[in-house]
């Protein structure tokens, strides 16, 4: 019943696509969905790389059945054991209880883990190949891109990188899977969403996967989220390239807490004059209401970051204190940082910041604003005075 899109000679796309789901891992928000990506090759061997969430097994496993035609399938290639990708393992073997799992050590340790499964097992090591006819398979181990079983497999004879969660982004396929099938546009904001939310800590092992795939010929990138990259792959490459290695473009995110719209004054005023010294990317993110997978994703794209909180009862604003905390997890590395507070009767804000900044080892730039109660019109000239020296720096750091 299913038509299946051709990823190349024999090569077929059978993941799906989940527009129900609000949150992803049950955090980050999901407005456009998202795709769990698997694939089928059919050589003399039938393989299968990754599975898909088990909410969405019956048609995954009926996509399989269609391509596969009466056949066996005698591999699965687990490459991340998130469930996502392996919540339909189980299910597949009872299905297809002949198929060898091809996993390395950690991966067969997670199987047993979440499914129980201890037996029909190949292990594989670093660059060990796998023949399954006109092709041969090549594994990479990648741990830590962004769980430690993590791999790569790669076929040398089409130049594909079937590449786990690396070089994905939200967002479902719709009607289109090969990035030349359709408007990529939306995709290149959801990456960076993706690799702030889920990836963001692990940079220098991504730097690392990297540094090893440098000397394979890849046409093609599979991921297990979003479009299969051909004719962007360039580009889908060098963002992870940039965010894993904490480079952020010119730009400032201005994130704030305010009760009563004093610390949001001091906020307007650093950004005007950012805008007024020729800064051109200014995102201001109220904690309250924007979403911390969106102030995330602006605090990996951009090289300024400047942070103002209320005093609240001697603490730090209680979400400014969430995002903080967030950031740090994170280690998000090489920004620059400016920062503003607020009280009404005893000044705590401005020093926890401070604290932070020293904790993150970013460099700081201007001189921290704190006001009491309103803003008035000296500290108003400070907040402008913060902006110009943030878009100073960024200037000199361009050129």
């Amino acid at each position: 019943m299913y038509k299946l899109k051709e990823i190349a000679d024999n090569i077929f796309y059978v993941g799906v696509n989940d527009r129900q789901k609000a949150l992803f891992e049950n955090l980050w928000p999901l407005p456009y969905g998202v795709s769990y990506n698997s694939y089928l090759i059919l050589d003399e061997k039938a393989v299968l790389i990754d599975t898909v969430d088990v909410c969405y097994s019956d048609i995954f496993l009926k996509k399989i059945a269609d391509a596969l035609n009466g056949r066996s399938l005698d591999y699965l290639v687990v490459n991340h054991m998130e469930p996502d990708h392996s919540g339909s393992i189980r299910l597949l073997r009872q299905q297809y209880p002949e198929v060898q799992i091809v996993g390395n050590n950690k991966t067969h340790g997670m199987l047993e883990g979440f499914h129980g499964i201890t037996d029909g097992l190949f292990e594989v090591k670093e660059g060990d190949k796998l023949n399954i006819g006109s092709r041969e398979l090549t594994f990479y181990m990648a741990p830590m891109v962004h769980w430690p079983e993590v791999m790569f497999t790669y076929d040398p004879k089409d130049k594909i990188l079937f590449s786990a969660d690396a070089f994905g982004a939200y967002g479902t396929l719709d009607g289109g899977v090969i990035d030349t099938d359709m408007n990529v546009e939306r995709f290149w904001e959801e990456m960076i969403r993706y690799y702030s939310n889920i990836v963001g800590k692990y940079g220098n092992p991504v730097q690392k996967a990297l540094q090893k795939l440098s000397g394979v010929e890849i046409g093609t990138i599979c991921s297990t989220h979003g479009p299969v990259w051909r004719e962007h792959l360039g580009k889908a490459v060098s963002i992870y390239d940039r965010l894993s290695r904490y480079e952020g473009e010119e730009g400032v995110a201005i994130v704030y807490g305010s009760m009563y719209g004093n610390t949001e004054q001091m906020a307007e005023a650093i950004a005007y004059a950012l805008a007024e010294n020729g800064v051109k990317n200014i995102v201001l993110h109220n904690v309250s209401k924007s979403h911390p997978s969106y102030i995330l994703k602006d605090v990996f794209n951009y090289r300024g970051l400047i942070i103002g909180s209320p005093t609240y009862s001697g603490q730090l604003f209680p979400e400014i204190e969430s995002i903080l905390s967030k950031i740090e997890v994170r280690e998000v590395k090489d920004r620059l940082f400016g920062y503003f507070g607020s009280f009404t009767w005893a000044g705590a804000a401005v020093k926890r910041l401070t604290a932070f900044g020293e904790k993150m080892k970013w460099e700081v730039v201007g001189s921290p604003v704190e006001q009491k109660q309103a803003l008035k019109a000296d500290k108003y000239t400070e907040c402008l005075a913060l902006g110009e020296a943030m878009a100073t720096k960024l200037k000199q750091q361009t050129k």
